[in-house]
């Protein structure tokens, strides 16, 4: 690596780590102080340092992978998180979220079912999950910056005593970028996320514009054109893919045949499937729900949604669509050459790109960029999952009256033990992808069905949703453990065939899991009090099945108004998906030159932006807190 380069990184590094410690003595007032930020912090900030969290550098590796191969319909794919869930909270879903007016995801559950036993065990459910979430994502961070760094720098970091090999250089690298991560988030808590988080966004910005502009002038329209096809430019799909590559790429066609989603109508109606639950269902409870809850009122809850949605895609996909237009003209030839060419070499694109292809200064920026990527998530996580070993289960049910700086030292202890268990689970993880599909199908399966009932269904009860949750843990946690080693089971037996299929398709098995967990629950116990359905339904108005308290509520005054907005949500969050597709495959045409595509995405994002601002931003001007 070019001295230059080098000399970016580090400084990138200094400057990150200082501005995280100086801005670290906010955070020792308090846990809300610690978690939330007092919820002083401008939304546009939370907005920046959202959206920078969403900007991570494994996400970003497998996003380059799926575009180089499937071109523009890859943007799909972002479905199965669902990307688009984020237009859910944006449209309506941040206002029911901050009405709650408390610090973490399980402690909002309280609101809904109270604080008796049925309460509390949903209260702990989410707690739990939380955790497990942070430990997963912290694990797929792992995974992703230890294969990325150790392909961009030439040291060799392995560490071997008496030739037996305790880390690999990979393993190496990722420890110390996750060390040095760890320092500043664990001392500053959300002061310091924020704060560090909007410079890397800026960083990263800086390094999407001069990627892709010197895509733009180092690859030639004759160049790129000689690689893609038609097919690879259409955003549009029938039930089954049609051939993406020419003849002289052949090897790539073969491939996307053996990656399983040739069937690509079938993945979409997945992705729709799961997306529609999982988006009514909210954001998980990790750090998108803590930028919620630390935003100052309701009508910023709101903005600080929307803002996040119209910062993050267009500059990613920029970077992005340089980066794999840069691959297709560079690393084509040789990768068709390749013999036992797979998945996984999809996910080195980004590092070998960056390594032979990228000139110097500007390769320093990409560099600091990316790990501005994942110093920003990792750190969003590394906050967010503490609160709620220590708020939700420590302070609660073994300390609740010790000091602010008892929880604060204790919030030290959780974040770094949350921390050692991730990496753990990170050393026996396959690949980025193995994690991206569990935590996207199996995790996150679990947590659908139950949340979300807990909106739309007065009866729905505390123990409906600990049941839920915990039968779709359980069930996500054993398809991961199997997965792992589904290599020993018997071909041709159910468990070998079913831990062949790709971790979307066991989704509806997941949901149903749960969802029969749900009913069960509620139905084989009594509902919750009426006083805490009327205090939760009074404060956060969602839409839904919620007569008999509406009814209730109405003996008390004659003159409140149920939320009959359902439809309108709906609308907006049609148009929203547009909106938000629109950001990203706007820059990919650009970048490929395909100008017309381009205009067309252009004037889509135009139109969708003012219908928007009278059906969603006009609406929310009109919020009272």
């Amino acid at each position: 690596m070019n001295i230059i380069d080098l000399s970016i990184i580090i400084i990138y590094i200094i400057l990150t780590i200082g501005l995280g410690i100086w801005v670290s003595k906010k955070a020792s007032r308090g846990l809300d102080s610690y978690f939330l930020g007092e919820k002083s912090i401008k939304w546009y900030y939370l907005g920046l340092s959202n959206g920078s969290g969403m900007f991570d550098v494994s996400g970003t590796a497998w996003m380059v992978g799926i575009l180089f191969l499937y071109g523009l319909k890859s943007f799909m794919f972002m479905w199965l998180w669902p990307i688009w869930n984020q237009i859910f909270v944006m449209m309506f879903l941040a206002v029911w979220i901050r009405r709650s007016n408390i610090m973490t995801g399980s402690e909002w559950i309280l609101t809904r079912f109270g604080d008796s036993k049925a309460g509390r065990a949903s209260h702990m459910i989410v707690a739990v999950f939380a955790i497990v979430a942070a430990i997963g994502f912290i694990a797929y961070f792992f995974e992703g910056v230890g294969k990325f760094m150790s392909i961009i720098l030439p040291w060799d970091l392995t560490l071997e005593i008496n030739e037996l090999v305790i880390f690999n250089s990979e393993q190496s690298f990722a420890l110390i970028i996750i060390f040095l991560t760890t320092l500043y988030t664990v001392k500053g808590g959300m002061f310091s996320v924020v704060a560090t988080e909007v410079l890397q966004y800026g960083i990263m910005v800086i390094a999407g514009i001069l990627v892709a502009g010197y895509g733009f002038f180092a690859v030639t329209d004759v160049e790129i054109n000689n690689v893609i096809t038609a097919e690879w430019r259409n955003v549009f799909f029938d039930w089954e893919l049609k051939t993406h590559w020419s003849e002289k790429f052949q090897a790539f066609n073969d491939l996307i045949d053996s990656e399983g989603f040739k069937m690509f109508g079938a993945l979409v109606g997945m992705t729709l499937f799961k997306g529609f639950f999982a988006s009514i269902a909210g954001p998980t409870p990790s750090f998108d729900m803590q930028r919620i809850l630390a935003t100052k009122n309701v009508k910023e809850a709101a903005y600080m949604s929307g803002f996040t949605n119209l910062i993050l895609f267009i500059p990613r996909y920029l970077l992005i669509g340089g980066i794999v237009v840069i691959a297709l003209v560079a690393l084509s030839p040789e990768m068709i050459n390749n013999s036992s060419l797979n998945g996984s070499d999809l996910e080195v694109l980004l590092p070998k790109v960056i390594n032979f292809h990228i000139p110097v200064g500007i390769k320093g920026l990409l560099l600091a960029g990316l790990l501005a990527a994942f110093m920003s998530t990792f750190s969003a996580f590394v906050n967010a999952g503490p609160a709620y070993l220590v708020n939700d289960i420590y302070k609660k049910y073994f300390k609740p009256n010790a000091t602010n700086k008892h929880y604060i030292k204790a919030s030290y202890i959780a974040s770094f033990l949350i921390v050692i268990l991730g990496v753990f689970m990170g050393f026996f993880a396959n690949s980025i992808n193995s994690l991206t599909l569990w935590i996207t199908s199996a995790l996150f399966g679990g947590y659908v069905a139950a949340n979300f009932l807990k909106w739309i269904w007065w009866r729905f009860n505390g123990w409906g949703y600990f049941w839920g949750m915990l039968s779709g843990l359980l069930v996500a946690t054993l398809q991961f453990i199997l997965d792992q080693n589904k290599e020993s089971f018997n071909e041709g037996s159910l468990l070998y065939e079913l831990l062949h299929v790709h971790a979307i398709y066991l989704f509806p098995i997941i949901f149903i899991v749960s969802l029969t967990g749900s009913f069960l629950g509620t139905y084989l116990t009594k509902p919750t009090e009426m006083n805490t359905l009327k205090s939760f339904y009074k404060s956060v108005r969602p839409w839904g099945w919620w007569k008999p308290v509406y009814n209730e509520l109405l003996k008390e005054d004659s003159n409140f108004q149920k939320n009959t907005d359902f439809w309108k949500d709906m609308l907006n969050c049609v148009i929203g998906i547009i909106w938000q597709s629109s950001m990203i495959v706007m820059p990919i045409y650009f970048v490929i030159r395909d100008y017309p595509k381009a205009i067309i995405s252009l004037l889509v994002f135009v139109i969708t932006s003012i219908i928007l601002k009278f059906t969603w931003f006009d609406k929310v001007k009109k919020i009272s807190n």
